[in-house]
C-alpha cells in the first residue's frame, strides 16, 4: 500500500460515507412531508415514528463522514470547517434541532409544545438536505480561500488557511449550480421518503397520498438534477498536472473523468437507472412497495460516482477561486502515510459495522407501522 494508493482508498471511503448519508436523508425528506402526507394527528404520528426509528442512522453517518474527512484529509477539514463555518454551523444547528425534537416532542410538560417541535423537524427536513447539497456543490464550483503552509512557522498566528471574504461559506448560495444541486438533493430526499412510507407504513391513506405526491417530487427532482448534471458535464474543471502538481482549468474535466474512468461511468449509469426504475415502477404499479431499495442503491451509486469524479483522476476536489494553486487535492491535503495506513487497518471493521446496521434495521422493520400499533403502544413511540 503506497501513499498514493492510500490517498485514493480513503477518498473512496469518504465518498462512500457521503453517498450513504445522501441515501439516509430520506429521514429529512420524510420530516419535510410531515404536514403534506399526514393530514391527521394520528397519521403525523405514524410518519414521525417511521422516520424516528431511523434518524439516528443519519446523524451517526453524518458524524462519521465528518470524522473520516478530518482524519484522512485534515487540510480540507481545517479549511472548510474553519473558513466556511457559517454553512457548517447552520447544518449542525439543523441536526441538533432534529435530535432534540424527536426526544422531547411527546414528553409531558415540555414548554414549547408538540407542534413547535414538529415545526423544528420540518425545518431540519427542508434546510438539512439543501444546505448539505449546496456545500457539496463547492467541490465542483470552488470556494474563496487561500493556503499558505509556511504560516505554520509563524508563532503568532500558525494558521495555514484563510477565507477571502466575510461571508464565510454563505456565498455558496449565490452560485446557481450549487443551489441546483442542493434542491436536487432535497427533492431526492423527499422521493426516497415517499418510497419509504409506501414500504414501511401500513395505512391506505398515507400510501395513496405518497404515490400521488411521488410524481410531483420526481418532476422537480429531475428538473434540478438534470440542470446540474448537464452543466457539470459541460463545465470546465479543476485539473492537476500529475508531474508538476500545478492546478489548471481543463475544458469538460468531469466529463473526461467519466470517460477515462469507465467503471465510475458504469456506476453512475447504474445508479441513475436504479433511481428512475424505482420511481417509474412505483408510479405504474399500485401494489409494488420495494421502490426504496432500488432508489436507495441507485442514490448511493450515483453520489459515489460524482464524488469520485471530484477527487480521482488528477482532479482538485476543493478548488480555490482566489488562488488556483491553493486548491486542495487528495495528494496535498491528506494525512501522513503512517496515519492513513493505520486507519486502513481499522477500516477492515467497516463490513462488520454495516452488517450490524443491516441487522438493526431489519429488527426495527419486522412489523410495518400501522394505526393499531401507534394507538396501543405508549412507551416506545415518538
Amino acid at each position: 500500500m503506497d501513499y498514493l494508493f492510500l490517498q485514493h482508498y480513503w477518498w473512496f471511503l469518504v465518498s462512500l460515507l457521503g453517498a450513504l448519508l445522501v441515501f439516509l436523508l430520506f429521514v429529512q425528506g420524510g420530516q419535510s412531508l410531515l404536514f403534506t402526507i399526514g393530514k391527521t394527528e394520528l397519521q403525523q404520528k405514524m410518519i414521525l415514528n417511521s422516520t424516528g426509528r431511523k434518524w439516528e442512522f443519519t446523524f451517526t453517518t453524518l458524524v462519521t463522514f465528518g470524522g473520516a474527512f478530518f482524519a484522512s484529509f485534515p487540510l480540507f477539514y481545517s479549511t472548510s470547517f474553519g473558513g466556511a463555518y457559517w454553512v457548517w454551523m447552520l447544518i449542525l444547528a439543523c441536526f441538533v434541532l432534529q435530535a432534540v425534537s424527536y426526544e422531547y416532542q411527546s414528553r409531558k410538560g415540555n414548554l414549547l409544545g408538540k407542534k413547535t417541535y414538529q415545526v423544528f423537524l420540518w425545518l431540519n427536513g427542508v434546510l438539512g438536505p439543501i444546505l448539505l447539497g449546496t456545500a457539496v456543490g463547492t467541490f465542483f464550483s470552488g470556494a474563496e480561500f487561500t493556503i499558505d503552509k509556511a504560516q505554520l512557522t509563524d508563532a503568532a498566528m500558525p494558521v495555514i488557511s484563510s477565507w477571502a471574504n466575510s461571508w464565510h461559506g454563505l456565498e455558496a448560495v449565490t452560485v446557481v449550480w450549487n443551489v441546483c444541486l442542493g434542491l436536487a438533493v432535497f427533492f431526492l430526499a423527499r422521493i426516497q421518503a415517499l418510497l419509504y412510507f409506501i414500504n414501511n407504513i401500513d395505512d391506505p391513506e398515507i400510501t395513496q397520498r405518497s404515490r400521488k405526491q411521488l410524481g410531483i417530487e420526481s418532476i422537480l427532482f429531475l428538473l434540478f438534477f438534470l440542470t446540474f448534471l448537464v452543466h457539470w458535464l459541460l463545465a470546465d474543471g479543476f485539473a492537476v498536472n500529475p508531474e508538476t502538481k500545478e492546478v489548471f482549468m481543463q475544458p469538460h474535466k468531469y466529463f473526461l473523468n467519466l470517460i477515462e474512468m469507465p467503471v465510475v461511468l458504469l456506476v453512475m449509469l447504474a445508479g441513475i437507472v436504479g433511481v428512475l426504475y424505482a420511481i417509474i415502477r412505483t408510479c405504474l404499479s399500485p401494489v409494488w412497495r420495494k421502490g426504496i431499495w432500488f432508489c436507495g442503491i441507485g442514490t448511493i451509486l450515483t453520489v459515489l460516482s460524482l464524488l469520485l469524479c471530484a477527487g480521482w483522476n488528477h482532479t482538485a476536489y476543493y478548488p480555490s477561486l482566489v488562488d488556483l494553486q491553493s486548491s486542495l487535492t487528495i495528494e496535498n491535503s491528506s494525512s501522513s502515510p503512517f496515519t492513513l495506513k493505520v486507519m486502513s487497518y481499522v477500516s477492515i471493521l467497516i463490513p462488520f459495522v454495516l452488517a450490524y446496521i443491516f441487522y438493526a434495521w431489519r429488527m426495527l422493520d419486522l412489523r410495518k407501522i400501522n394505526r393499531e400499533e401507534i394507538q396501543t403502544e405508549k412507551e416506545h413511540t415518538y
